[in-house]
Order: structure tokens, then sequence, then C-alpha cells
């Protein structure tokens, strides 16, 4: 596979840029390797600079639930663009759009918009802390958030692909306000709790892990927060940055029937463009200015491209069968890589929910980051790369979920299950 122009480009960008990316696992530093440079996309498919056609099971890490430049979506971008890109200042599309998360979401009784997940996670917390007047939160390890000063700890994700425990440039004063307990570990939470727990103002938690992989909760562990929560009055804060409008028309807090009392959206409410939001109870909702006393703004909160791009996604998600649909292309995808690591003797546990799914080079099971960690990062790294090599885009990082998008095809599937083979088979192969 010719990759010249990226490797020209990669070149080029780290004479201006950080590592030559802006966010840090685009580097391909965990699998040794040079990014693609992404020229275009439709559908299922991308393509990078030198003409190589990739199948992407990222998506742009998960928003693109319908598919890269879906006509629909381009449509009311068009038009949204034709009236004006940003006013910095209110618009009817904005309740449009805060109704239609309102009527999938019971939880949330009032939203606010902002622009990236990272801010929707910040200002929930800054909201938990100035209600209950207390400055500890909670949260699990592997767990990611964001990446605003105290969230770094445990983050998994980037910096666990990066080999970093956290930030240098975040205060300590900062992170000694963050408990960290292992995910799926009630035990541990309320052990917390039993320490520190008329300190805590939240649990924030992403109720499927994305960010060690896809790791869903085991039964009963969601449940258990919300009757901690409750009993010592802190606030249960769950993260659909990833989950929500991706494992079913509600977010993880509807299919797995756990009502928080706050919840960050981001990816798929924005399709695709900058846009995220926090909602929750009207009484806790009432505090954020200017309606309350808790400030929290933003110049392009809203702004009118993303707005647009978000509202159509949702109105495509409401036919019935789309969730079915997508569960059932992901399962297919799943079941086929786990037959045929088996048949070549290559441990291999997945995961899935949704349209989203997780691997890990690992007998298993894979229930907490702990777990996660022991994959063998020597063989996800030549998996990867002979997927690549195959024209099969996933995430540069085996502490990353996969997508599946509506626009994923049987025969993609099909595809990749035979990219997956030749992989698994030069696996077996080096051992």
């Amino acid at each position: 596979m010719e990759i010249s122009q990226s490797r020209g480009e990669f070149k080029r960008a780290k004479r201006s840029i950080p590592g030559g990316v802006n966010s840090p696992v685009r580097a391909f530093g965990s699998v040794s390797g040079i990014p693609r440079f992404i020229d275009s996309a439709k559908g299922a498919r991308i393509r990078d600079v030198d003409g190589n056609e990739y199948i992407d099971y990222v998506l742009s890490w998960g928003p693109m639930i319908l598919g890269h430049a879906h006509p629909k979506v381009q449509k009311a971008l068009r038009e949204a663009m034709a009236a004006g890109t940003s006013f910095g200042a209110p618009t009817a599309r904005e309740s449009d759009l805060a109704e239609a998360i309102r009527r999938v979401l019971p939880s949330i009784q009032k939203v606010r918009m902002v622009s990236s997940g990272t801010e929707a996670t910040m200002s929930a917390l800054r909201l938990a802390r100035g209600v209950t007047g207390r400055s500890r939160i909670l949260k699990f390890d592997g767990c990611y958030h964001g990446h605003s000063d105290g969230l770094l700890v445990g983050a998994g994700s980037g910096v666990a692909t990066l080999g970093i425990p956290g930030s240098p440039g975040v205060p300590k004063a900062m992170t000694d306000l963050t408990i960290v307990a292992p995910f799926n570990d009630l035990a541990a939470t309320r052990k917390a709790f039993g320490r520190w727990g008329r300190e805590l103002a939240a649990i924030i938690v992403e109720p499927i892990a994305g960010n060690m992989g896809c790791i869903p909760p085991v039964p009963g562990f969601l449940e258990g927060l919300r009757a901690i929560c409750d009993e010592f009055g802190a606030l249960l804060i769950f993260d659909e940055v990833m989950t929500g409008f991706r494992v079913a028309r509600g977010g993880a807090q509807r299919l797995l029937k756990v009502k928080p009392d706050l919840t960050t959206l981001g990816k798929v409410v924005g399709g695709g463009l900058p846009a995220a939001a926090y909602g929750g109870r009207r009484d806790l909702m009432e505090r954020v200015a200017p309606e309350g006393d808790i400030y929290q703004a933003g110049t392009l909160s809203g702004n009118p491209l993303a707005v647009a791009a978000g509202i159509t996604t949702l109105e495509l998600l409401e036919v019935p069968e789309v969730y079915q649909t997508l569960a059932e292309r992901t399962a297919a995808l799943t079941a086929g890589l786990a037959e045929r690591a088996e048949a070549r003797g290559i441990p291999l546990t997945t995961s899935r929910v949704g349209g989203m799914f997780g691997l890990f080079f690992h007998p298993g099971p894979v229930e907490s980051f702990a777990q996660a960690q022991q994959s063998d990062a020597a063989a996800f790294r030549r998996f990867f790369a002979s997927m690549l090599e195959d024209g099969i885009y996933l995430a540069p990082s085996p502490y990353e979920a996969g997508f599946v998008s509506l626009a994923h095809e049987k025969r993609d599937i099909t595809l990749t299950l035979e990219a997956a083979d030749r992989a698994f088979a030069k696996l077996a192969r080096a051992r």
C-alpha cells in the first residue's frame, strides 16, 4: 500500500503541530505506524491522500452513526450555512435540538448546549459541586471524561495509550479532589464513600466504558451506584458523550434502566460537528447561569451548523429498526472475529453493545481497566497493521472502542472478516 503522501504530510505537520496531530492518539504512536491523512469520506469508507480506501470503524470516534457525508445531513448543513455560520445569539433551532434530546432522555428536563465532551463533563461537575457544596468527585479507573484538570487521573484511552498516568500542568490540589475506584467494583466504590462520602459531590461514570475498549457494566453495578449516591446525597453523572444515541435511542440509561441526576452528551448529538450538551433534573439545571448562580458560557455553544447536523441526525435515528440493524451488524462482526480468532488459536475476547464493540487480545473476562491492560499489546499492534494494509481502519489504540454505522453493509462485514482471518493467520505463524 502506497502511503508516501501521508508520510510527507505527517513530516510537514510535525513542523507546526505538536506530534503532527491535533489529538494524541491520531499519531499512531502505540501501533508504530504512519497516520493516514484523510482526504474524504462517504458512507462506511474513508479515503486517504494517497488514494487508499478503508472500511472505517473509527467513524470520527463514534458520531458518524449514519455513515460519512449522509446526504440529508449535508443538505441541512448547506441550508444552515446559507443563513450564517455563527451568531453568538439564541436561535429557534437550539430549542428544537433541546426538545429532541428531552423527548428521548427522561432524566433530562433542561439541557445546556456546549461545544465539546470535555466542556460538557467539566460543566456538569462544576454544577454538581455548586449544588452540593462539596469538592471531591469519584471516577473510575480507565474511564475518560475529557482532558479537564482533575479528570486525567486514571483516564484510560489517550493517556493510557501514551503510557502516562495523568499530565504535568495539572495541580496536585486538583487531582487530590478526584477519588478513583475500579470500574465494575461496587465494593471499592462503597469503601471510598465510607471514607469520603460526605465530601463527595458526585460519581461520574461512563455507563458503558468506551475508553478502555468497550466494557459493559456488570449486573447491579450501575444500580448500586444509584443507591450509593442516594444514600450519601451525591449526584450520579452519566457520561454519555459516547453512548448517548449510539447504543440506544435513549442512550445507555434507557437501555440499562438506571436514571442519573445529570447526563453529558456529545458525538452523535452534533451529527459529527463540534457540539455537546449537559442536562438533568430541572432543579439542578435551574442553578446554571443566567437562571442560577453557577456560571458557564460559550460563544459557539448552540452553533447553527452543529445544531442543524444534530437535529437531522436525531430525526433519522427515530426509525424503529435503526438500533436493531446496528446491533445485528455489530453482532455479526464481533461473532465473526471471535470465531476466526479461535480457529487460529488466538486468544481474543470481544464485547458489544448496540453499535459499539471492543477487541481484547486476552482470553477474558475483561470487566475492568486492569483486565484490559493484560491484553497482548504486541498482538494488537500486528493485527492493526495487517488490517490497515488490507483496507480496514480500526482505532490505533487497544484502549478504544470501535463503531459500526448504518452505512456498513453485509459486504463490508464480510470483507472485514476476511481481512481479519488473514491477520489472525499471520499472528498464529508468528507465535
